[in-house]
């Protein structure tokens, strides 16, 4: 197995390198914020950093609990830092210290600093940071491994297909692909990964009593992946299952799933109107193989499957990614870089039948604009120009 270098997040770090700027990397445990640092720690070293100007702290390691509290915290950094030398301040887990906005804030303001955290929930970013340290910080969003990288990383001559079919099944998470061919063993570690989510990073930190409630609403969005819902419908449709809820509740938790990047809300967009739209938004799960484990195989809808995959990719390459409107018809993704141009995606498991065709063109025809409109899907065919519209294989886009 090649060593996955994430390259991507890699050279985001490198190019904030010594910048003014506190660098936040985010996202679900597990998905390699860690194993990011160290990499960057090590690209320091090759560089001509010593050791003794850097400061690593993990947070969630039990031999660092005493750093938890504010004081010790602070104490600790204060006497590693390097003498009239740039000292590189890495801290993992970093919201486990209640109070760090404050810790980190008073060595932002000290010459000679550079400062690195990690955190497996949004709320870190909220409240007492965004005011504290607002203008001071940059997010670097983070996500398990991309189809292109699960396929780098592969050291085998399967085909995409093949590698794809794994992919979705076992899922993204960089640990599952040292347990390759072990599927038990895949299967029991993300089922301990999604119960330490749901326990540790969702119930403890929101104060959440009723973890069933928890596990059915993320599993009733996992299961409902690509279909519009709102909270309305989902409490109805729980309390009609005979698990009794109300739209107030299914807010609150699945605000809490949101936050510890366990799903991700996709709203829509009028593209007529050039406008957000705040209601029947889309919900996606931050990985297949997680979804899969927690539904068995009772839900593979191949279809529905690969807009997820695409709709993380769209996220990875730094898209702002909505569910587009066009009057009675929907487009799967408008996507928006950060130069403001459009690219419009329409995602199909298969468009050989003409009517599945005919259905998936029809959106994109109704967009009189000129930005780029693309159909993904599964089938090993050609690329085929309709007027316009591109359609391209989904798993040569992925790794492209």
């Amino acid at each position: 197995m090649n060593t996955i270098r994430r390259e991507e997040y890699l050279n985001k770090l490198i190019a904030f390198k010594d910048k003014q700027i506190i660098k936040v990397i985010t996202g679900i445990r597990r998905c390699g914020k860690s194993t990011l640092m160290e990499m960057f720690c090590d690209h320091l070293r090759n560089s001509g950093i010593s050791d003794e100007q850097i400061v690593y702290i993990n947070l969630e390691d039990y031999d660092n609990k005493e750093l938890c509290q504010p004081d010790a915290l602070h104490k600790y950094i204060k006497e590693h830092l390097a003498k009239r030398k740039m000292t590189y301040i890495f801290i993992d887990e970093v919201q486990q210290c209640a109070e760090f906005p404050k810790i980190i804030d008073s060595f932002f303001i000290k010459k000679n600093t550079d400062i690195y955290l990690t955190g497996s929930n949004a709320v870190m970013l909220s409240s007492e940071i965004a005011t504290l340290l607002s203008g001071r910080y940059v997010e670097i969003s983070m996500l398990p491994l991309s189809f292109k990288e699960f396929v780098s990383a592969s050291d085998d001559s399967r085909s995409l297909s093949e590698k794809y079919k794994e992919y979705v099944e076992y899922g993204a998470f960089p640990y599952v692909l040292q347990l390759k061919d072990q599927p038990r063993e895949i299967r029991d570690y993300l089922d301990s990964l999604f119960n330490t989510i749901i326990v540790k990073d969702i119930a403890s930190r929101k104060k959440l009593t009723d973890i069933m409630m928890l596990e059915s609403v993320v599993r009733f969005v996992y299961d409902n992946i690509s279909n519009r819902l709102s909270t309305k419908k989902i409490a109805d449709t729980m309390t009609s299952d005979g698990r009794k809820s109300d739209t107030k509740t299914v807010e609150k938790y699945l605000d809490a799933l949101i936050s510890s990047f366990a799903v991700y809300k996709a709203e829509r967009y009028n593209v007529r109107g050039k406008q957000r739209l705040k209601t029947l938004e889309k919900y996606y799960a931050v990985d297949i193989g997680l979804r899969y484990a927690l539904l068995g195989s009772r839900s593979t809808d191949v279809g529905r499957m690969l807009e997820n995959v695409v709709y993380l990719e769209l996220l990875r390459r730094g898209y702002e990614v909505y569910v587009g409107k066009i009057d009675d018809l929907e487009v799967d993704f408008v996507a928006v870089d950060e130069d403001k141009r459009t690219t419009y995606f329409q995602v199909a498991a298969t468009v050989r039948d003409d009517k599945t065709l005919e259905r998936e063109l029809a959106p994109l025809q109704k967009i009189n604009d000129h930005y780029q409109k693309n159909i993904l899907t599964l089938d090993e065919d050609p690329d085929s120009d309709y007027n316009g519209i591109m359609r391209t294989n989904a798993l040569k886009w992925l790794i492209s």
